[in-house]
């Protein structure tokens, strides 16, 4: 399966390198996936981290500022609108898990452990806790850029430098890392998708449906 995989990725471009970073900027895979895919295509590691990292780190600038006027646009949309609010409503509920969790929001001046927090929680290389849900987070909580593109890359830069270290202490199973990696990112998307379809609209004030 993994061959499968790399030769669809071949088909996509004969570069390399550019494999390696447009499957890093991917949402739930991002570097974790692209660094083996790159020990895969036979890049040296150092390379392919290079590039991972670099890639990855990118996408927050989009992220950042075009996230909610993307969300908006969509909304506008009618058969896909609901599905946008109750994504929309999940990242939101999910940023203010993480602010309750450190005891204060960004509105109560707690941006320190807000900054700590979004660093801890991009930095562990884990489906779902990448720079894609991390950027989303900070925007959600109406962080600054300038206070959550440090974090955001130095988070990465930690989960990078694990996953390029697992990549090469496990070279020889690269095909099997490759194919688990897209597989769990496979079901993850499928699990976030049904998440997003079965949960019920929040209430206002008024007890009406939003």
């Amino acid at each position: 399966m993994a061959q499968a995989i790399l030769n669809l990725l071949k088909s996509i471009t004969d570069v390399d390198q550019l494999i390696v970073a447009l499957v890093s900027m991917v949402p739930l895979i991002e570097l974790k996936g692209a660094i083996p895919i790159g020990e895969g295509l036979g890049l040296p590691i150092y390379e392919t981290a290079l590039i991972a990292y670099f890639g990855s780190t990118l996408i927050i600038i989009p992220i950042f500022f075009l996230l909610i006027p993307i969300f908006n646009l969509l909304k506008k949309i009618p058969f896909i609108k609901k599905f946008v609010e109750k994504l929309e409503a999940m990242l939101r509920s999910r940023a203010e898990k993480v602010a309750a969790n450190i005891g204060g929001s960004a509105d109560e001046r707690q941006r320190q452990f807000l900054v700590r927090a979004l660093l801890i929680f991009v930095a562990i290389p884990l489906p779902l806790t990448g720079v894609w849900t991390g950027a989303a987070i900070a925007v959600f909580l109406n962080m600054r850029f300038k206070d959550s593109v440090i974090p955001l890359a130095l988070g990465n830069f930690i989960a990078g430098s694990i996953v390029t270290l697992l990549t090469y202490l496990f070279h020889d199973y690269v095909d099997y890392i490759i194919t688990g990696m897209f597989l769990i990112a496979l079901i993850m998307l499928a699990v976030a998708i049904i998440r997003i379809i079965t949960a019920k609209p929040k209430a206002d004030s008024n007890g009406q449906e939003k």
